[in-house]
């Protein structure tokens, strides 16, 4: 049983939680690894180097339309193959992500939240929520 009352401020912590993940994980290569390191890490993985700025955007700016709720839904949608190119990327690494070079419990967990995100909606104080294709309203407007 869903509590209607509250389960508006549930799917927004959720949401917030979201996109303040990905906007961490934009800051972390932008300042921390930087973006030739990302890049040469993306190397290192098989993955080519132009992808570098894509992915940094793509969790940057899908980060700030998830938090502040702008069709949040969607772009949790949109976000699945970053997050699932992780997934790929840190699963040689084993279970627990303070494995070296990190598991994929983390990337997995995330996946699932996004993936849970787009199937709950952006509940309470979203910007522009956007429904289901086909249904009459936003699940949790």
């Amino acid at each position: 049983m869903t509590d209607t009352r509250f389960a508006p401020y549930g799917a927004l912590v959720l949401r917030i939680a979201l996109g303040v993940m990905f906007i961490a994980h934009a800051y972390l290569k932008l300042a921390v690894f930087t973006v030739p390191g990302f890049t040469g890490f993306l190397g290192q993985v098989g993955l080519p180097g132009f992808l570098a700025w894509p992915i940094i955007l793509a969790e940057l700016l899908g980060g700030l339309a998830i938090l502040t709720g702008f069709y949040g839904r969607y772009v949790s949608v949109l976000l699945l193959p970053v997050l699932l190119g992780a997934l790929f990327v840190h699963a040689p690494n084993g279970w627990v992500f303070n494995a070296p070079n990190g598991g994929w419990e983390y990337p997995a967990f995330l996946a699932l939240t996004a993936f849970a995100h787009a199937l709950i909606g952006d509940g309470a104080l979203a910007l522009r929520s956007a429904g289901v294709p086909g249904s009459a309203k936003p699940a949790l407007a």
